[in-house]
C-alpha cells in the first residue's frame, strides 16, 4: 500500500493548513522515549521531541503510571481556575523544586493551554502594567501564531499585511544578525536614548535566548546581560519565551540560568506538561496587578497536566539531568563539526546549545531533501531558518546515547545519499548539453 493510500484520510478530510504529517507521511500508532511506531511497526528515533514538548520523552513512565491512576480515582479532569489537589501539588512542587533553590520568587499565572497564549498574556500584561503600548521583540523571532504573538513573530511565512496588527511592535536586531563585529545591543541602546530615532519606549522587550524556529541563533551571554541593561536603565520589562528552549533544554531548566540575567516576566509551555498542553507566566510579584477575572480562558491550567507535569519536576530534584544533557551535547556537537569536514563542499555551520543544535547547509532544499532521506531510514528531524536552511536537532532529553548516535549515523547517510543525487543529476546534466 503506498504512502498516498494510507495517508488518504488526513487528504480527504484534514485542513491544508496541516504540515508535520507532510513532513512525517506515516499514521503513528504509539511511542515510548525516543523512539515511534507506525501501524506497519516501523521503527523511528524522534530527533522532533514534539517540536520540544517532550523533554522528557513519550510515554515517559512516571507520567503513564500517575495519570492512569489519576483517572481511575475520578481526579477533576476540567477544573477551569478552581483550586484543586492536582493543582495545588504542581504549585509546591515547582516552587519547592524549581524557584526556591535558584532564589527566584515569582507569582504564577495559568494561561490558556499553549505557548502563544502565554505570550499574549505576557504582553497584555506588561502593557497594562506600564501604561505603554510600543512591545520590542527582535529579528528571526517565533513566539506564537495568535494575533498578539503573531506581530512580535518575525518570520514572513507567518505574516501577511492583511491579517498582522503592525502597530506598536518594533523589531531589534538579535545578536548575531549583522555578524560577528556588529554590536546590536549598543545599536538598540543609541535608538532608545535618541529622543529623534521613531522608537517609541516600549513596555517591554520579549525574546528567546535560543531562536529555535529562527534558525538556532544563540544570544551569547554578554550580550543577553547587556539588554537586561538596558531594561534596567530605560524602565523597560524583560520578557524571557523560555517556551521552546526551557525545561533543561539547554541544561539548567530556564536557558538563562548560566547568564545570571533576572527576567521580570518568563514563559513556559511545551514540556512543562510533559506531553499535555500546559501553558504558564511568571512573573514577579509587584507585576500581578490583575483584578480577578481580568484574563481569563476556559482551559486555563489543565489538571491531567499538573499530574504529569509534577512527576516530571523530580528530574530537577539535582542535577543528574543537566550533566547528561552537557554530556550528550559533547556527542552531539562532535559529530556535527565532523559531518561539517565530511562534507566540506556543502559549506555548512553548526550552531547550538544543549541538546538543541542546528546544521546549516546553504544550498537551496539540501536540508528538505535529507530531512526527508531520513525519515526514509527511520528517523524524524524538522528544519528551522527563514529559508528552512537548518537541521534542527531536538532528541528526548532522555535519549539513550546509543540511540543518538543512530540517529546522528543516518543523518551522515541521508546527507551522503542527497549529495550523490544532486552531483549525478548535474553530472546528467553536463552529459546532455555536451550531446548538444
Amino acid at each position: 500500500m503506498g504512502v498516498i493510500s494510507i495517508m488518504k484520510t488526513f487528504k480527504n478530510l484534514e485542513s491544508e493548513v496541516r504540515s508535520y504529517v507532510r513532513s512525517f507521511p506515516a499514521i503513528f500508532q504509539r511511542a515510548k522515549g525516543a523512539k515511534l511506531y507506525d501501524e506497519q511497526d516501523n521503527e523511528y528515533i524522534d530527533f522532533f521531541a514534539g517540536a520540544g514538548a517532550l523533554n522528557y520523552g513519550h510515554n515517559n513512565p512516571l507520567v503513564s503510571e500517575a495519570l492512569i491512576k489519576y483517572i481511575q480515582n475520578d481526579g477533576i479532569i476540567h477544573g477551569l481556575d478552581k483550586a484543586t489537589t492536582a493543582k495545588r501539588e504542581f504549585l509546591e512542587t515547582f516552587h519547592d523544586t524549581i524557584l526556591e533553590p535558584r532564589h527566584m520568587e515569582y507569582k504564577i499565572q495559568f494561561s490558556g493551554p499553549t505557548g502563544t497564549d502565554a505570550v499574549e498574556t505576557a504582553l497584555k500584561l506588561v502593557r497594562m502594567v506600564k501604561g505603554r503600548s510600543n512591545i520590542i521583540a527582535f529579528t528571526n523571532a517565533f513566539h506564537g501564531l495568535t494575533m498578539g504573538s503573531m506581530a512580535i513573530t518575525g518570520n514572513a511565512f507567518y505574516r501577511d499585511e492583511a491579517f498582522i496588527n503592525r502597530i506598536n511592535v518594533h523589531f531589534a536586531p538579535f545578536d548575531g544578525y549583522y555578524g560577528e563585529d556588529v554590536d546590536t545591543a549598543s545599536y538598540l541602546r543609541k535608538l532608545l536614548e535618541d529622543t529623534s530615532s521613531g522608537l517609541d519606549l516600549p513596555a517591554a522587550m520579549i525574546l528567546e535566548t535560543v531562536q529555535a524556529e529562527g534558525g538556532v541563533n544563540i544570544a551569547s551571554k554578554e550580550w543577553l546581560i547587556e539588554i537586561e541593561q538596558i531594561c534596567r536603565d530605560f524602565d523597560i520589562l524583560l520578557i524571557i519565551d523560555d517556551i521552546q528552549v526551557g525545561n533543561g533544554r539547554t541544561g539548567p531548566f530556564f536557558s538563562f540560568e548560566e547568564e545570571g540575567i533576572n527576567p521580570d516576566i518568563i514563559t513556559l509551555s511545551k514540556s512543562i506538561g510533559g506531553g499535555l498542553p500546559l501553558s504558564i507566566v511568571l512573573m514577579k510579584s509587584e507585576l500581578d496587578q490583575w483584578k480577578p477575572g481580568e484574563h481569563t480562558g476556559t482551559f486555563r491550567g489543565n489538571n491531567l497536566a499538573f499530574v504529569a507535569s509534577t512527576k516530571l519536576l523530580s528530574y530537577w530534584e539535582n542535577d543528574n539531568l543537566t550533566k547528561a544533557v552537557q554530556y550528550k551535547e559533547e556527542i552531539l556537537r562532535e559529530k556535527l563539526l565532523e559531518l561539517t569536514g565530511k562534507y566540506e563542499a556543502l559549506n555548512a555551520s553548526v550552531r547550538g546549545k544543549g541538546l538543541i543544535y542546528g546544521l546549516q547547509i546553504p544550498l537551496l532544499g539540501f536540508c528538505s531533501e535529507v530531512s526527508s532521506e531520513a525519515f526514509s531510514r527511520g528517523l524524524l528531524i524538522e528544519l528551522a531558518g527563514a529559508n528552512d536552511d537548518v537541521l534542527k536537532f531536538l532528541p528526548p532529553l532522555t535519549i539513550e546515547k546509543e540511540l543518538l548516535n543512530e540517529g546522528l549515523q543516518i543523518i551522515d547517510e541521508s546527507i551522503g545519499v542527497v549529495l550523490d543525487t544532486r552531483e549525478s543529476i548535474v553530472e546528467g546534466l553536463n552529459h546532455d548539453n555536451e550531446d548538444d
